[in-house]
């Protein structure tokens, strides 16, 4: 069965990073993979989108609009933008605390989280907010929210790819002196889903809504 990923959040949070490592994990399981990435990738600050499609046939690196079966959400804002590549029913996985892109900094629209929430769980098949912030503080870094979302799509089985899948990866692919951090931060991740509510709308991390 085929998976479409698109990733999306802003320049400096990771995302290139996480691509790569679902790739690298649906890659040992023997699935085809293509990968791009779009949009102000060289601009810290920039908003920053990363499709990923695996699975037996996959032609296009490009997620169509309407067809990828989840979003990982570095900030909410970047998960509004993106929601017309998601299909009907699809899965959002967001953390909930917004980094304004430098083209909304610039443009001076409102940017509030609340809202995007709210609109994010009227539009999306399923939501899951992730605490990123307080899941990032308990491992020990603000740099491994890569890797916080990553164990939470292991979790939920959004991905195709379990958590200690997703390790072998990281052991692969991160330098050795940071591999236990991420290690860690894989394991708040699905640890979040896993404590949390089934309700189609839940905030995973932190304290319930």
């Amino acid at each position: 069965m085929n998976k479409n990923c698109l990733l999306c959040g802003v320049g400096g949070q990771g995302v290139v990073l996480a691509s790569r490592l679902i790739a690298f994990a649906a890659m040992e399981k023997g699935n085809f993979v293509r990968t791009t990435e779009t949009i102000g990738m060289a601009q810290r600050g920039g908003s920053v989108v990363s499709h990923v499609r695996m699975g037996e046939q996959v032609h296009s690196p490009l997620i169509p609009e309407g067809e990828a079966d989840v979003i990982l959400a570095f900030e909410p804002g970047e998960a509004v933008r993106c929601l017309p590549y998601l299909k009907k029913g699809g899965l959002v996985i967001t953390n909930h605390r917004i980094v304004k892109p430098v083209t909304a900094s610039l443009g001076g629209s409102s940017y509030r989280a609340e809202e995007m929430l709210s609109f994010l769980n009227e539009k999306a098949g399923c939501l899951i907010v992730i605490d990123g912030g307080e899941l990032c503080r308990r491992a020990g870094s603000p740099k491994v929210l890569n890797t916080v979302l990553l164990g939470a799509a292991s979790e939920c089985g959004a991905l195709g790819i379990t958590t200690e899948e997703m390790k072998e990866a990281v052991r692969a692919n991160v330098k050795e002196r940071f591999v236990s951090l991420n290690e860690k931060a894989l394991d708040l991740g699905s640890g979040a889903v896993k404590e949390s509510s089934e309700d189609r709308d839940y905030k995973a991390g932190g304290e319930q809504p």
